[in-house]
Formats: C-alpha cells, sequence, structure tokens
C-alpha cells in the first residue's frame, strides 16, 4: 500500500449540513469557465437534486465541460435512466457506476467534486433534501441530516483532479496499457505545495491500488493517539482491527468516544450494538444521536488530525465500496471540527455499561445473530477481507 502524502499549502473550509454545503458547490458551478467533474453516490429527484442539476445545465450551456458520475444502486435504476436523459440533452457528459453489477458488487460510494482545477469538494454528502430520509421511507426528518463536507482550494485540488478525471476514465472502453498509464500516474502524484496553509491529504478506498488505505490512516492515527480520539459514523460495524485498536486506545488512558447513528435501518443497529458490551469494558465512551439522520463520516484524534469523507465505519466502506476521504493537520481546522461533534455528543444518548445488564436475553441472541449474519455475508462478498 502507498503512503498518504500530506501537502502543504491548502486553503480549508469546513461546511456543515446542506445549508453551507449546497450554496457553495452550486456557486461554484456558477463560476466554472473551463470543466466540471462531480462523483456522488446519491443524485436525487428532489429540490436539492434539481437545483444542483439546473447548475450543472447552466454551466453546460456556457460551454463548461461537465462530467458527472453516479452510482447506478445509490441513484436508483429509473431515476439513474431520467437523470442520464436530462443531463445529456443539456450537453452534460454522464456515467452511472457499475449498473446491473457488471463489474461486481463494489459500489462507488465518493463524494467528491473538482471545478476548472482550482476549487474542490470532498465530505459525506449526497446530492439530496438533507431534510428526507436518504432510504426508501423518505421520512421527513426533525432536523437537518448532520453531514460534513470541505471546500479546498491550494495544491491538493491537483491530486483530486488526477483521480476523478481517472475514475471518468476507468468507466469508460480504455485499452489496458491506458489503464496502466492511469494507475502510474495517480500513484505517483505528488504536490509539494509553498509550505503555509493546512497539511492536507486525499485517502482513497478501491479494490485495487488502496485496499486497506483509509483503515490504515486511522488504525495509525489511534495507535498514536497521546490524549484523545472521538470518531463518528452512522454505520458501525467495522473489522476485528479497528475494533482492537479502539478499545487498545482507551486501555491505555485515550479519551475514546464513538458517536453513532441510530434508528435507520434495526438490523445495522443490532450489529453495532453488538459490540457495545467489549467496548465499554475497555473504556470506550459510546454515545448514540438519535436528535436527527447522523450521516457524518468524521473523526478528530488530539488536538492537530481530522478526516471528513465518505467512509462509514463499516465492512462495506472500509472493505468493498469505493471511498474519498480529506486527512488534515492542521489545529485551527481540528479544532473547529471537534466542537461540533462534541456539541454533538452532549445532544446525544450516552450508552453506560450498566445499562446493558438490563438487556434480556432475547435481545442480546439477536445482537449476536444479527453480527453473526452480516459478518458471514460481509466474508463472502469482500472473499474473505472482512473479519
Amino acid at each position: 500500500m502507498r503512503p498518504v502524502g500530506l501537502v502543504a499549502g491548502n486553503q480549508l473550509r469546513l461546511l456543515e449540513c446542506g445549508a453551507e454545503f449546497f450554496p457553495a458547490l452550486i456557486a461554484a458551478f456558477d463560476a466554472a469557465k473551463v470543466e466540471i467533474h462531480l462523483e456522488t453516490y446519491m443524485f436525487a429527484d428532489d429540490q436539492t437534486g434539481v437545483s444542483v442539476k439546473a447548475a450543472l445545465l447552466r454551466a453546460a450551456a456556457r460551454g463548461v465541460a461537465v462530467y458527472v458520475i453516479t452510482d447506478w444502486i445509490g441513484t436508483g435504476r429509473v431515476q439513474s435512466v431520467r437523470l442520464d436523459r436530462d443531463l445529456r440533452a443539456g450537453g452534460v457528459h454522464h456515467r452511472s457506476f457499475n449498473p446491473w453489477f457488471r463489474r461486481g458488487l463494489a459500489r462507488t460510494h465518493r463524494k467528491l467534486c473538482v471545478v476548472d482545477r482550482n476549487l474542490a469538494f470532498i465530505g459525506g454528502l449526497n446530492i439530496n433534501d438533507d431534510m428526507i430520509s436518504d432510504d426508501a421511507a423518505r421520512i421527513v426528518l426533525p432536523e437537518p441530516r448532520w453531514d460534513f463536507a470541505v471546500e479546498i482550494h491550494g495544491p491538493l485540488v491537483r491530486l483530486m483532479h488526477l483521480e476523478i478525471e481517472a475514475q471518468w476514465l476507468r468507466m469508460g472502453r480504455l485499452k489496458l496499457l491506458t489503464r496502466w498509464g492511469l494507475f502510474r500516474e495517480t500513484r505517483s502524484a505528488r504536490e509539494a505545495g509553498n509550505g503555509g496553509g493546512a497539511l492536507a491529504g486525499l485517502v482513497i478506498r478501491d479494490n485495487l491500488r488502496n485496499r486497506r488505505t483509509i483503515q490504515r490512516v486511522t488504525l495509525q492515527a489511534l495507535r498514536s493517539a497521546r490524549s484523545s480520539a472521538i470518531l463518528s459514523t452512522p454505520y458501525f460495524a467495522p473489522g476485528r482491527k479497528l475494533r482492537e485498536a479502539l478499545s487498545q486506545a482507551a486501555a491505555r488512558g485515550i479519551d475514546v468516544t464513538l458517536l453513532l447513528g441510530v434508528g435507520q435501518f434495526r438490523m445495522q443497529d443490532a450489529v453495532a450494538r453488538s459490540f457495545y458490551p467489549k467496548l465499554l469494558q475497555c473504556g470506550v465512551k459510546v454515545v448514540e444521536f438519535r436528535r436527527t439522520q447522523l450521516h457524518a463520516k468524521v473523526a478528530v484524534v488530539d488536538d492537530d488530525w481530522a478526516t471528513v469523507g465518505s467512509s462509514n465505519y463499516d465492512g462495506l466502506s472500509l472493505f468493498l465500496n469505493q471511498e474519498a476521504n480529506i486527512v488534515i493537520r492542521d489545529v485551527p481546522f481540528t479544532e473547529q471540527l471537534r466542537g461540533l461533534i462534541e456539541e454533538a455528543v452532549r445532544d446525544g444518548t450516552t450508552i453506560a455499561p450498566e445499562d446493558f445488564a438490563h438487556v434480556g436475553r432475547l435481545q442480546r441472541i439477536w445482537y449476536g445473530a444479527a453480527y453473526f449474519c452480516y459478518r458471514s455475508l460481509l466474508r463472502i462478498a469482500t472473499l474473505g477481507r472482512y473479519s
């Protein structure tokens, strides 16, 4: 696995929820002069999706080259066809990732955007209304879905452009030598930066070059933690190594907090809760976020390490899907993100070890059975990589 290179000289802006992200994204599209690359898991047919699509079509009408990648499962079969028709009619290039599972089970779960090769966005937000649940139930949420993105100016944008452009090309019909050339270019790409601004690196997970990269940088951060680690994810079902790293960090005196989303998928909640007893016994603080739908995949370690992106701490994100995170070494950014996560933790429900003393036998059996089924399915899907 290649090392994750951090480059200096980046200007970063943290964007919380759709209220901050979508206006910034649309403004970037409206200011674009040459080229837009957008990759997302979900591109919904709702008010937010219509607004973003309209901005893309406006850019194409001005002569901007616009390239959009959406996931076939995340966006949906019917919506993918409609979106493709609308975008192509307006001069936007569109490709749907892995329709009908022609290239295996993996999905693109990445949320990336590069505009004119000098502005980029990365994070966890799909193109969908954050007041509506992002599942088949389509429930109106009590508050906006809680999530983050990062707006980037600086040397890291070039590396992100190489990655998203390579993804577009890989989805076409490329000869083997061309694919090898893309592999070498994206693998060797580095940018020195000017020494100022934030240190940041792009961390990609795929099933070829970077199968364990996102997990590895998280493990390294936990193992080198000096005082604290706080992680947020809507779906918690990591492999053994990450669970052990969390427990070991807490056991050596690190203040470890897990902020977990609950209430969306019953089986997912059961799988996550099957891990609670051991985590709590080792001193990990577990907090359930119930105020609205939690979708933030973020973490802060100590006072100078942070990550924001698309990767959940579960088997699908860590061992199967294509994901993209940004890792940041910058004290002001880390302090800002930490403050927002800690506020969410205060609003959450802390799970005490004694709470599980009152969990009935049948409930415990259900938690264990859910994890057994989940692990069995993931081991098949990942060819044994999940454990």
